[in-house]
């Protein structure tokens, strides 16, 4: 989803797309995983772990798989033929969706985008 001065990126709007995209998503999944293994594995040798990095690098990891999932996803719809394209951004969609995946617009008419959960102020 992206917020009033951010543009959405690129989607990809064709199926050959969507499985290169697969492609590439299933590549850093598992670059990451070796990665974050690696990385874990050093930690533990010097009995010195690093919270806050292997958090990052977990949430990465977790980004990268969730983006696999949805891609994923939408390859087995358009297998089905059950697709459709956003008109804002013109990524792929499946049938019942509310919301554009890559964009956040919404896919029927007289949905409103969901509303940003405010922050709570941690400076106190």
């Amino acid at each position: 989803m992206t917020t009033n001065n951010e543009t959405p990126l690129p989607g990809p709007t064709s199926l050959d797309e969507l499985r290169r995209r697969r492609h590439e998503l299933a590549r850093q999944v598992a670059a990451l995983t070796f990665d974050l293994g690696g990385l874990t594995f050093e930690m533990a040798t010097r009995d010195h772990y690093r919270l806050d990095v292997l958090s990052r690098r977990a949430a990465e990891l977790q980004r990268v798989d969730a983006e696999l999932g949805e891609v994923e996803r939408l390859l087995a719809a358009a297998q089905d033929g059950v697709t459709g394209a956003c008109r804002s951004c013109g990524a792929v969609r499946s049938r019942g969706a509310t919301f554009c995946w890559q964009c956040g617009q919404p896919l029927v008419d007289g949905v409103a985008p969901p509303a940003a959960s405010p922050r709570a102020d941690v400076s106190a």
